[in-house]
Formats: structure tokens, sequence, C-alpha cells
């Protein structure tokens, strides 16, 4: 499967670099024992200081700072927060600050406490004040509806009293919410909740230590607001002059004064920053009115719809320019000056099937196309650099990939575009990338992002900056996202066939090892009981050893197996029983440690296993005997295991099987990656797909030892299926099919129904079952079942596949 690389203007990037690579399920955020307050919708404590005016400190005075994550103000008028020490004895007290006003939609509210004697630095004008000293180290803070002072002092009796909202124990408070408090406060460290503002009721997860950041509702970090130093009046250059009428800046490595332009878009998490536009644009359409200021770990201290003046160095930040990824004209180190707030937003540009092209890319013959002048009528990639940085907005569109657990989804803006009988946009071929996909990225709270499978529509509105990643191009960062209307998509039941129809599948497992979750065991199962409607044999891709990614050398994967038999089982399925051939420890690529393989199962009640002893991850099976005699040296057998085609990949697995006393030749596949391939929106056009070069030697090894066994019996049945990780039309495929030793079943379906995984917004063709000639059309029934790839809630990331074969 192609893997993502890691940028940090991803929305996801916090997300991405804390949970392992294989996790493809939706985010639960589960209570724990213990928890205080329900997590709450409107208002939480996003910060706590008690290091101010400390030896060390910088600032001045202690502080709590709230923020509301919710799409509507709140009023704090007869709230408080309260103020308990961290060991508290019989004597201690709540201490009380009454607070009044409200706390804006996306906005903070700073609440300035007792001072010290030491700092050097105010406070940004506080928008309530009291006397609280609180300790740098350890303590807890209540949001508390009302102004009594609170009694409880145990977490226990706090989690009785429903006038708490939020509370936050940190150091080695005894008063906290979940497992344990928040860490690490000090003369110089303040705790602050994630940028996410998620509330799990665990202060210990939820809150992390860091240099202090105290935020007002006006968005001022500073005394008197915007930043020091920041620029007072605007100067003679535009962001249309920066971002220039090509991909690169003519600006670019300059320190420009004074630019002015409205905030339309802030980014508080990850590496931080805004967008800015101005509302006064050019005649030219190739020149952006958009660009990002990049803030990197400080939250800007400004929100959307602040007039102001930055001065910056123009930089081109490349996201991921090993894999040719096009670069984002930006600020970097600003100084930026608040002019004034409340200013309108500049009118989105709505893209949609008149506005973008249905060419994607020039051609530059694989060369770079940054110096090209943008054509914004011509093709889609120049359009979307025209506005990058820009608000645009799509309206009523189809989903054409379903959300994720990093809060993304994808749309067709065109709707024009090839479609699949079941809502996506079909991937029919590589002058065909499908011009109108674009990636819709949560910019607010993630709770408030939809989830969407393909056939949905976003309707009403969708729209912010016009951003770009190396997940997939040009993304909208949005700031406001549509409703989700049903497309009422069901997930796939195959046809069960007849008792006399010998039955084979293939499923990609992803990443399966006894560490996964039951849960995962069972969607899986269940895939294969009722979906698949139990295929007589199942070739598996991605089936890790017995101890997953722990990297200690097993490459067992009997454990791993032997669960997901059960769980078979557990669903009403067969008692399967199965092959394989281990590998050698770290030759096979995948996730490091894991040691992935093929595995066939069987139900040895509909079919039977031909052993034959001699298989060995290194020891390559041959072809013996003619005609009704022909026979493997070795089931199972990997072959061609040595030849330099398969380094750091998968060996093909092949086993003999009898089905009615006739013999059947199934090979399980599992192709290089296409890591490393330049992307569609690469800025090298037409894109370089590198990894083809490995999996053409791989499908000509194969194609060698199908040829040779045909030549041995002709009327063989052979039956190769699984993870290819490539298309119906690439290079590998038609090697595979060449000479007619193959026939690829997918294209014998039509257009709208070929594919089997979902990636960047298209729906296209990974995995593949092909078959001998003896295996006449008229002799299979063939089934692409769709059950994951179109859908949030995934058991895995590809869509199994089944043959049903008559006698």
């Amino acid at each position: 499967m192609p893997s993502p690389i890691v940028s940090r203007r991803s929305h996801s990037l916090l997300l991405r670099t804390a949970l392992p690579a294989a996790v493809t399920a939706s985010l639960v955020l589960v209570p724990l024992p213990g928890a205080l307050a329900a997590p709450f919708a409107g208002v939480v404590i996003a910060e706590v200081y008690g290091g101010g005016g400390n030896s060390g400190a910088t600032l001045k005075n202690d502080f709590i700072e709230l923020a509301n994550p919710s799409a509507a103000a709140f009023g704090l008028t007869g709230y408080s927060v309260q103020y308990l020490p961290g060991s508290p004895s019989a004597a201690s007290k709540w201490g009380v600050t009454p607070l009044n006003g409200s706390v804006a939609p996306g906005g903070r509210y700073l609440v300035a406490e007792a001072p010290g004697a030491g700092g050097t630095v105010d406070l940004p004008a506080a928008d309530a004040a009291g006397n609280l000293a609180l300790s740098a180290t350890t303590g807890t803070i209540a949001l508390v509806n009302g102004t009594d002072a609170l009694t409880c002092k145990t977490a226990a009796d706090c989690a009785a009293d429903p006038r708490i909202v939020d509370l936050v124990g940190f150091g080695t408070a005894v008063v906290h919410e979940g497992s344990a408090s928040a860490p690490g406060a000090s003369n110089s460290a303040s705790v602050a909740r994630a940028a996410s503002l998620a509330d799990t009721d665990d202060n210990a997860a939820d809150l992390q230590a860091g240099a202090p950041t105290p935020v007002n509702s006006k968005g001022e970090s500073t005394p008197g607001g915007g930043s020091d130093n920041g620029p007072t009046e605007p100067g003679t250059v535009r962001i249309h002059d920066i971002q220039g009428a090509s991909r690169l800046s003519p600006l670019a490595g300059k320190t420009i004064a004074g630019v002015p332009g409205t905030v339309t878009g802030v980014r508080t998490y990850g590496s931080k920053g805004f967008w800015m536009q101005d509302p006064n644009a050019d005649v030219d359409p190739a020149t952006s009115e958009g660009v990002f200021v990049f803030t990197g770990s400080t939250v800007p201290a400004v929100k959307v719809g602040d007039s102001v003046l930055v001065t910056a160095k123009v930089s081109e930040y490349y996201p991921n320019s090993s894999g040719g990824s096009q670069s984002v004209t930006e600020l970097t180190n600003p100084k930026v000056t608040v002019v004034s707030s409340g200013n309108p937003v500049p009118a989105p540009v709505v893209l949609d099937g008149s506005s973008i092209p249905a060419a994607y890319a020039p051609d530059a013959a694989g060369g770079s196309i940054e110096s090209l002048p943008l054509r914004p009528g011509t093709y889609a990639l120049d359009l979307f650099e025209s506005l990058e940085g820009m608000d645009v907005e799509v309206r009523d569109v189809p989903v054409t990939q379903a959300s994720n657990e990093y809060h993304e989804l994808w749309v067709d803006a065109r709707e024009q575009d090839p479609r699949s009988s079941r809502g996506g946009v079909v991937y029919l071929g590589y002058d065909q990338p499908n011009s109108g996909r674009l990636m819709v990225q949560s910019l607010g709270a993630a709770a408030d992002f939809p989830v969407a499978d393909v056939g949905d529509r976003l309707t009403g509105t969708t729209g912010g900056p016009l951003d770009y990643t190396s997940f997939g191009g040009y993304a909208v960062a949005a700031t406001r996202v549509g409703a989700v209307q049903s497309g009422g998509l069901q997930r796939e039941v195959t046809e069960s066939g007849l008792p006399s129809e010998l039955k084979i599948g293939t499923y990609n497992v992803e990443n399966l090892d006894p560490g996964d979750p039951d849960e995962k065991f069972a969607k899986l199962a269940a895939g294969v009981v009722t979906n698949l409607r139990s295929p007589d044999i199942l070739a598996l891709e991605e089936i890790q050893d017995d101890n997953g990614p722990v990297n200690d050398g097993t490459v067992s994967s009997d454990a791993t197996v032997t669960k997901f038999v059960e769980a078979i089982k557990a669903a009403g399925g067969p008692a399967y029983d199965w092959r394989s051939v281990d590998p050698v420890d770290g030759k096979d690529g995948g996730e490091p440690g894991g040691n992935i393989r093929q595995v066939f199962l069987f139900n040895p009640a509909r079919v039977s296993f031909t052993d034959i002893p001699g298989g060995g991850a290194t020891t390559p099976v041959d072809v013996v005997g003619t005609g009704n005699h022909t026979s493997l040296t070795a089931s199972p057998g990997r072959i061609d295991p040595l030849n330099e085609a398969w380094n750091s990949s998968r060996k093909p697995l092949i086993g003999q099987f009898s089905f009615h006393n006739k013999p059947v030749f199934v090979i399980a596949n599992h192709f290089n990656s296409k890591g490393g391939d330049q992307g569609l929106d690469s800025r090298f056009q037409a894109p370089t797909r590198s990894s083809e070069v490995q999996r053409a030697k791989q499908a000509a090894a194969e194609q060698a030892f199908v040829a040779k066994l045909l030549a041995a019996d002709p009327r063989a049945r052979v039956v190769s299926l699984g993870d290819f990780n490539d298309y119906q039309f690439s290079p590998a495929l038609q090697t595979l099919t060449q000479d007619g030793v193959l026939r690829d079943l997918v294209n014998e379906l039509p257009e709208s129904e070929r594919y089997s995984y979902v990636y960047q917004g298209n729906s296209q063709v990974l995995d593949h079952i092909l078959v001998s000639p003896a295996l006449k059309p008229q002799h299979v029934q063939y089934d692409v079942v769709h059950i994951n790839s179109e859908f949030a809630d995934q058991a895995s990331d590809h869509d199994p596949q089944v043959v049903r074969i008559k006698p």
C-alpha cells in the first residue's frame, strides 16, 4: 500500500507522530476510571502557570487560561476559577477568582493571578484578575459554575460535585482527573492542554509541560497586542507580489516589511501559523492573494478577521522534497502587528466543475514544472497553485474518500470525473488523475469534523485556506465544513455460489498480529464469514509474526494465524487449516520487526492441501512431471526467492490443492509497495514511478514460473492472487499477463467496479485475481467485495476479493 510521508503542515502531524502506522480505526476517547467531570462541550482549562515572578521566570504573574473549542460563545458570568494546594491539609481552603464576560467560539480567556517578586515581562491584558498565589510545581485548578468556594479535597469527593465544569491537577496533586496529574510544571514551565483541546478526563494524557504561552480573548500574547517590534506601517510589497505568477516566489530569501492582509485561518497545533489574504486583489489570475505565515512552535496571537501587518522572510517550504512535492510559499520568522479586528474575510473562490480544468498538470517530460508560468485556466494543479493560501469553497460535493482518524476526507469538486458504481472516483489510467479531487482537513475542533463514507455528500459550504500537504497535494484547511448527507452505502456480500464451485479469495489484513485488539480480529473474521461467505481457500497478506513489530528475531506466525482462525470459528465460519513459509528475519520488508508474509487458509471439509516437503524461505520451488502428473517440488513453497527482484519484499507463496480430486495451483502474492514514487501532484511531471521497476521484475519472475507450469500441463488450473500493489494497466500486470499465461479478472468487470483500495480520493486497483487459460470466462465468477476501502470504519484498508470456479 502507498506509504504517507509526515509533513509539518499536516493537520494530523501531532496524531501521526503518536500513533503506530498500522492504526486505521477511528479514534475513540474512553473516560478513565475515577474521572471527574464528563468531557465538556464548552469551555475547558487550557493552560495553568504558577511560576510567575519566581526565580528564573520571565513572566511576572501566575495565570490560568481558558479556551472554547465549541462553535458557540460561552458566557462566564457567575463562574469562577478556583485553586487548591496539591497536598491539601485539613485547614486548606479553595481560593476563588470570579469571572465575567464570555469566551468566543475557538477563543481564549486569560485570568491573571498573583504576581511574584521577579520576572521581566507583563502578561497581555487579562480578561479577569485575581490574587491567587499558585504553586509553581503542584496544585489543582477547577473551573466552577458558581463563585462559592468548593469544599472537596479528594478526587472522589470532587467527582461528586456537579458544579465542577473542568479540573486540572498538576505535579503531585491529590485531586486530579484520570490516572495521574499533569506532569512537569515549574518556575519556567506551565502545563497546557494539547492543541486539539481534547478533554478525555485524564490530566496526565491531556496536558503537557512547556513554555508558558498566555493568550487573551483578543488573541494577544504580549502586552499591547501583536508581537514585539511589529511593523507599524504597510510596506509597498503585497502578497501577490510575493506569490508571483509561477510556483516559486520571485522574492524568495528576502525579508519584506509591512505586508498587509486579513487573517483567514489560524493553525494552533503542530507547526503553528496563520493564513492571511489581501482583500485588494490584483488583476492577474495567476498570482495568489493568500500566504501562510509560519510561527513555528508559537501559537499565533491573531484570530480570523484581524487586519495585520507582517514583516517576515519569504521562504519556499517543501513538505516532502525527496518525494517531489510542490513547495509552499510562506512567510517565516514573522513580526506581526494587529491593526484592527472583526474585519470581513475576503469572499472565497468557489471551486467546481466550471472553474477546475479537466487537465491535471502540464507535461515537462519528467522535469520540474516550477519555472513554468501558471496557466490556471488550463491545468488543475496550476489553478490550485494560483490560489495557494487563499480562502476557497466547495459546495454540495460528493465524498470520494471516507474520513479518517486524522480528521481528513476527500471530495470531488468537479463531479464530472469517472464515477464508481458506489459514488467514488475511479482511477483508470496514468493520464486520468481526476483533477477535481481535493482533501478536506479540519482546522477547527476535531470533534466537529464529520464522519463520512464514500457516496455521502457534504451539503452546504465547506471552505477555508487552500493548503498543500505531502499527504496528497492540495487541501482545504477547513474553517467551516458542510453537513453530511448519507448516501446509504452498505457493505457488500458476495453471492453464495453452488456447492460444486470452488471459492478462492484474497484479503490483505493490514499488519495483523496477536497484539491487535480483539475487535480487529472479530471484524476481519466477520468479513470472511459474512461478506466473503467463507471461501474454500483464502490467501491472506500482511500476517505478522507472533510478536508483531517487536524486532527480536521472531519469525513464526503460529499465534497470529491461530487467533485469526479461532475468530473465524467464533463468527460462525469453518475450522480452517493453514499453510505458510516463515520468512528470513527482516528480509521481506514491511513494518520493521513484523516479518509480514502470505498465508493460505483452507477448509479441509471442502478442499485438501497437497503437502510436499522441501519448501523453505530461500528454497525455490520447481515443477516436475507433465500432463495430469504435473506437480510442485515443494508445497507450500516460494517462487524464485533468491532472485534480486524480491529483495526487501515478500516472495510469492505457492500451494498445490486438490478439489474434487483435481489439482489447483494457487499463488499468494504481495508485491513491493509504491514507496518512493513521485505523487500525482509532484513538481516533476510526468511523475516518476520508481517502484515500478522492481514490481516489473517480480512479475517477470512469476510469469516465467507460471509459463513453465503451463508448459508441463497446458490445462493446469492456476490462480494467482493477492496484493500486487499496482494497477491493472501497469507494466507489472502487463508483464504477468503477457503471452496469455494469466488473465486479470478485474478487466472483465465494468470500469465503474474496478477498484479495491481508495487513495488520495481515487478508487483504484491494487489487489487482483488472475487465472490460467484453463479457467475460461464461462467457468469463473469474480467479485471485489467492497467492505473496507469506502468506509470510515475499516477492518483493513483493502477490500477482499473472491472467485468462484465452476467444475
